[in-house]
Order: C-alpha cells, then sequence, then structure tokens
C-alpha cells in the first residue's frame, strides 16, 4: 500500500511513519508534503497512492484547499487535534479520521477499515471511502470560524432601534417575555428565544447562567455562593430578579469566568 503523508510538523511526520510501519508491514511512504502548495504539486506529478494520511490544518491553511485545487482519487484519512463532536461527518460519509496524538491502535484500526471497504468495492473511485468531494465541502462550513450577532434591532417606542452586541449587559426572561438589559440601563424585548439566543451569541462574551438567564462577562458585578451548590450573581445594571447560576452550569460557569 503506498502512502502519501501531508502533514506540516516534522516530529508528527516522523511518529506517524514509525506507528504506520509498526501496523503495515505493506504500507510504503511514497512521499511527504508540508503545505497546500507542495501537497497539490505532489500530486499532479506523482501517480494517486493509495492512501493520504492529511492534516486538516497546515501552514499555509485548512487542507481541504488542496481539493479544490487538485483531482484527488485517493482514500483519505484526516489527521487532526479537533474535538471529536466537530466531526461526525467522517464516520457517516465512510472517510476516516484520527485525533492527534495518533495512537497506533486507531491507525490500525483505521486501517482494517480501509482494507474492508477496498475488499468490499474493489479499487472503485466510486466507493464511499474515496468520494471525499461532498463531505470537503460540509467540513469547510462546519470548521469555519462562526458568525454571532453584532447587533439587535428592537422597537423603542414608535420607532426601530439598532443596538450593538456590546452595549448589551444581559438578556433574560420573565416566563412570558424576553428582554435586554443594555449596559447603561435600557431594557428592550426581543423577539427571540433563549434557544435562539443560544446560536446568535458568542459563548465568549455570554453565558447561559439558566434557563432564565443569557449574563456578558463585563456585566458580572460579584458573585455569591448561594443555596443549592449554585451562585447568585450581582448584575450591572441592577436586574429586577435574581440572577442564579443553576447547579448544572456552575463548573462551566466557572471555566468560563476564568479564560
Amino acid at each position: 500500500m503506498k502512502v502519501l503523508i501531508i502533514e506540516d510538523e516534522e516530529l508528527a511526520v516522523r511518529k506517524l511513519q514509525k506507528t504506520l510501519a509498526s501496523v503495515d508491514a505493506t504500507a510504503e511512504v511514497v512521499g511527504v508534503a508540508d503545505s497546500i502548495r507542495s501537497s497539490v504539486s505532489w500530486l499532479q506529478q506523482n501517480p494517486s497512492p493509495d492512501l493520504i494520511l492529511m492534516d486538516i490544518e497546515l501552514a499555509d491553511g485548512q487542507s481541504f484547499e488542496i481539493f479544490d485545487k487538485v483531482e484527488v482519487k485517493s482514500t483519505v484519512i484526516f489527521t487532526t487535534s479537533y474535538d471529536e463532536y466537530a466531526l461526525k461527518a467522517f464516520k457517516v460519509n465512510s472517510v476516516d479520521y484520527l485525533l492527534k496524538p495518533i495512537q497506533k491502535e486507531d491507525l490500525h484500526a483505521a486501517l482494517e477499515k480501509l482494507k474492508g471497504l477496498k475488499s468490499l468495492y474493489g479499487n472503485s473511485t466510486s466507493t464511499p471511502s474515496l468520494n471525499v468531494d461532498s463531505l470537503v465541502k460540509e467540513l469547510q462550513q462546519k470548521l469555519q470560524p462562526k458568525e454571532y450577532r453584532k447587533r439587535f434591532l428592537v422597537k423603542h417606542a414608535q420607532k426601530l432601534v439598532s443596538v450593538d452586541i456590546e452595549e448589551i449587559a444581559y438578556f433574560y426572561s420573565d416566563g412570558r417575555l424576553n428582554f435586554f438589559k443594555t449596559t447603561d440601563n435600557r431594557k428592550f424585548v426581543v423577539d427571540y428565544t433563549m434557544d435562539d439566543l443560544e446560536e446568535m451569541l458568542d459563548p465568549i462574551q455570554f453565558f447561559r447562567i439558566s434557563r432564565a438567564f443569557y449574563v456578558a462577562v463585563n456585566c458580572i458585578d460579584q458573585i455569591h455562593d448561594y443555596f443549592g451548590n449554585r451562585l447568585l450573581l450581582n448584575l450591572k445594571p441592577a436586574v429586577d430578579k435574581e440572577a442564579i447560576v443553576s447547579r448544572e452550569k456552575v463548573t462551566d460557569f466557572k471555566k468560563w469566568m476564568g479564560k
């Protein structure tokens, strides 16, 4: 089996070569590329290998760009440091991935999966293991930086007012309507549910402390212990209901405050 390694860390390349040799004696590393540019050049100038072990993050960009510049006919196993939750699509599409640091047993399992697919489908480029175009498009969307809300358009008297997200101290619900307060103590009704807001708000800036509250880090004045292993927050400007961090949120809240 002929293998191309696309990886921009020399130490990672050496470890991958060593691990590959230990799990499959037939594997022959026919090339190593360390960037999008060198990968495209190699693929244009050489026969397609049986397998490409491809790191997602390269020095000159995400390796998905390779698929835009050259036809990739080989089976691809991505290597990545991304959290597993972001990469469920790999398993669904019958293309594997390995989380760094790569473990011997994980690489062995991936190669065995590849052999099983080869046995089932032969070497046809129409096999699920080789058809990565749709997966690449999906992953590009998943792994691109997410755009969060920068402002909200709300009603005020008989007018519509645009409020920048940096002006908002917190969002809260009274059970019937949802509101936000600005840092200068203006209060507005917002036409979104708290669950809607979860998709709109930058988690670095805002944290959902309970079903009824989203708070900005800069609006928290004081933090107090509260019965039931919860926390009570003093917010600025003051709010007319208790801002309590629910018990199941306390650990994550403390981590968020410490970032």
